[in-house]
């Protein structure tokens, strides 16, 4: 990796991509600390040590702390990232932007452009929304019109400019602009996180048990770590043949390559899905200030909350995690339904006088690969759930309410190494344009 980035800072276009992403984020995290103007902070940081709790702590992690400090980019990328999801979603029940999704470039660009648009609308109905709910809490200098308009333009703004930003770096930096600004903004959590951990576990302990403490939070770090890179690393190679073919006096074909199919097929979107369903009843009801006590409805929403899963005490809200196992599982088979279709591969094998060795071209082909990949889907399933399910267990047992979890540690592990994956690709491509020329 240390190899990589040394080799690419020796080649001037990518240097100066490096540079102007380094920038890009300096800006990012200068936008964090800036305030909306209207909100009274002090109130607000009050009122939001009253209701945090695990699932805004996972929204505050995404942000990079910008919704706790109520800055310019409190709503960040995250209705970028919603808005994403509905489109992708949406190509499967709408033939329109099926066939965009499948016109190649052209339609790559109106996708983006619908992207945005949802985005901003998103952003405008997020922003309304809070400025409405905080005016009626009292955390608003002044509950009128133009403080209302005020914080809704500031919040859109910041939302519209961040993903701009995202979008510059993907085009004159490194590539993956919105997948590094969330993985900035996780990673800025990380010093808060740490400090947390040495003042519960290792900060006025015994010397022995301070240094057993921070062995053990070592450790589960860098096993999740490691699991996590295996995860994102590990794919199943389907050896692919084709048949030789006569042109003239020429023979064609006659050469095998291979489909690699991903353990991780869905990557970090199934844990996203099942989390967002899971913490969206307890974050509107935290917002409404209904809680839920001791009745049902109130240990639903216990059971909901991830803070509360491994614990001693209250062993029963437990039954939450297998809910949220079992949406993880059901989203990593849905998602990569969306996202990978095996027809249509085994059809342009067919085309292109490709078979899999063994298999008959056509449905034969295409059963063997749904069967191959619902064993694959599965088996990464549950890689993430292990990898998600680690942190949150050892939450519940030493109550270490930290937002650095392991969905957290997939996107950052799996981000950096696509980036890193990038920057090669550059390397490789201007090496051949050196030898042409």
């Amino acid at each position: 990796m240390f190899e990589t980035v040394k080799n690419a800072f020796k080649v001037k276009d990518i240097r100066n991509g490096i540079i102007f992403t380094l920038i890009m984020l300096v800006v990012i995290r200068l936008g964090c600390q800036l305030p909306v103007p209207g909100i009274n902070r002090d109130y607000f940081a009050s009122w939001f040590s009253q209701i945090t709790g695990d699932s805004f702590n996972f929204f505050n992690a995404f942000t990079g702390g910008s919704f706790e400090n109520m800055s310019l980019f409190a709503l960040n990328i995250t209705p970028y990232i919603t808005s994403s999801i509905i489109i992708q979603l949406l190509t499967i029940a709408i033939p329109a932007l099926e066939e965009m999704q499948k016109d190649g470039e052209d339609g790559r660009k109106k996708l983006v452009s619908i992207t945005r648009y949802v985005t901003i609308g998103l952003a405008l109905i997020e922003s309304l929304a809070m400025a409405i709910g905080f005016g009626r809490s009292g955390i608003l200098e002044n509950f009128d019109a133009i403080h209302v308009i005020t914080i809704i333009c500031t919040l859109t703004a910041g939302s519209a400019y961040l993903m701009w930003i995202g979008e510059q770096i993907t085009e004159f930096g490194v590539g993956n602009g919105i997948s590094i600004v969330l993985t900035i903004n996780i990673i800025s959590r990380i010093p808060d996180d740490m400090n947390s951990l040495y003042m519960m576990f290792v900060s006025g302990k015994p010397l022995a048990f301070a240094i057993l403490n921070a062995a053990i939070i070592l450790a589960i770090i860098l096993v999740t770590v490691v699991l996590t890179i295996l995860l994102n690393s590990a794919e199943r190679r389907i050896p692919v043949q084709y048949a030789k073919k006569m042109q003239g006096r020429k023979q064609y074909g006659g050469n095998s390559t291979f489909i690699p199919l991903k353990v991780n097929t869905g990557n970090v979107i199934p844990i996203i899905f099942a989390s967002s369903i899971m913490q969206f009843p307890v974050v509107i009801s935290q917002l409404l200030g209904n809680k839920g006590g001791n009745s049902i409805w109130g240990h639903i929403l216990k059971a909901l909350s991830s803070g509360n899963w491994f614990n001693l005490a209250t062993p029963v809200y437990t039954i939450g995690a297998l809910v949220y196992i079992i949406l993880v599982i059901f989203f990593a088979y849905f998602y990569t339904s969306i996202t990978f279709n095996p027809l249509e591969i085994a059809d342009n094998m067919k085309k292109q006088g490709g078979f899999i060795p063994g298999i008959r071209p056509g449905k034969p082909t295409s059963d063997y690969l749904t069967k191959i990949l619902n064993y694959i889907i599965f088996i990464g399933a549950v890689g993430l759930v292990i990898v998600a399910i680690i942190p949150i267990f050892f939450n519940g047992m030493f109550n270490a309410n930290v937002s650095f979890g392991g969905t957290s540690l997939i996107i950052i592990v799996g981000v950096i190494l696509e980036t890193l994956k990038q920057i090669e690709s550059k390397m490789v491509v201007r090496n051949y344009k050196g030898f042409l020329s």
